[in-house]
């Protein structure tokens, strides 16, 4: 066989490979480049929405509370401007048929205000023409409830205010935790760093519980729409947590969107008084195959294929780190 023969057969068996691989690799772009986008606007809509929560012109008229964390989160304003600000960054705002499509894709969002928290999400109902039917909706207020061995009751907040009832003698006590340990003899109240320890895993877990429940309920809902993923509580970092709960906040999940040839899987966090964070993007240089990461905004050397909350995620990553001039950050 000549070797002009061999180039021919090898041209013929390995160029549809080759194909295909530039094909993947482009799906591969594509869907990285999705996942940032809809990452940006997920958390972009959160920050928006915390930073409208806090506002409660009445807030002078409010009895029984002298704490600096206390506000009444307004939920509906929250609700709205997140939606308002994911629709306009979908670019679907005033398509009203797109943005009912979106939902189906949201399982739940969770307000966490100073004494409980609301769950948005979906639930049955009966139409007009007496059929069953789905939408999203406001689940009734869940206060931080707890109760130690005793049977003694306590509803926390964000800080040491508290509402407890005395198992023993039925007595109900209301104020600082600190304060309030002099007058019943519920120990955990004169045990401040237990204290703090058992209100912080005693919120979190409720609202773990009560969004997983949700959340896996969305399954039901998802289905009927021809949506095949399965919906669950995706994983949050302790950090996170602790800071969804140090203040009034809102976290929104958002789930089950195709990105090529997976799944977009995310949340975001938004809070009034939460510092803002500049997040980074992280890229490989084309030349030397390194990894980099700048801060969002920067003129980067190749398409962006990660999106991190902060410098220090990008670092975790392996990315190194510059700014948009380009010198190493050490």
């Amino acid at each position: 066989m000549k070797i002009t023969d061999f180039a021919i057969l090898f041209v013929i068996i390995f160029f549809p490979l080759f194909w295909l691989s530039g094909l993947h690799t482009d799906e591969q772009a594509q869907a990285s480049s999705l996942q940032i986008s809809y990452t940006t606007a997920l958390r972009t809509a959160a920050q928006d929405a915390g930073q409208v929560m806090s506002t409660n012109e009445q807030q002078q008229y409010e009895a029984g509370y002298s704490s600096e964390k206390f506000f009444r989160a307004d939920k509906e304003l929250a609700l709205h401007t997140f939606l308002n600000t994911l629709y306009l960054n979908f670019g679907i705002r005033g398509d009203e048929s797109a943005q009912q499509n979106l939902l189906h894709y949201i399982p739940a969002i969770v307000v966490i205000d100073y004494d409980g928290y609301y769950i948005y999400a979906t639930e049955d109902y009966t139409g007009s023409d007496g059929l069953p039917n789905a939408r999203h909706i406001w689940h009734p207020k869940k206060p931080y409830a707890y109760s130690d061995a005793q049977g003694n009751s306590i509803q926390f907040t964000l800080d040491h205010y508290v509402h407890v009832v005395e198992a023993s003698t039925g007595k109900v006590l209301d104020g600082e935790a600190e304060q309030l340990a002099d007058q019943t003899n519920i120990a955990l109240l004169d045990q401040i760093n237990t204290f703090e320890q058992v209100r912080r895993t005693a919120i979190v877990s409720s609202i773990q519980k009560d969004l997983a429940y949700y959340i896996n309920k969305h399954n039901e809902y998802a289905s009927r729409y021809g949506i095949s993923y399965t919906f669950t509580l995706p994983t949050i970092s302790q950090e996170e947590w602790n800071n969804s709960i140090n203040d009034i906040s809102i976290i929104s999940f958002l789930q089950g969107i195709p990105t090529g040839s997976g799944y977009y899987n995310n949340y975001a966090l938004g809070g009034g008084r939460l510092v803002k964070k500049t997040s980074w993007l992280g890229t490989t240089d084309p030349d030397s195959g390194i990894k980099y990461a700048y801060p969002n905004g920067c003129k980067l050397p190749a398409p962006a294929q990660d999106l991190f909350t902060d410098a220090k995620e990008a670092a975790k990553s392996g990315y190194f780190l510059r700014d948009c001039r380009n010198p190493l950050i050490h």
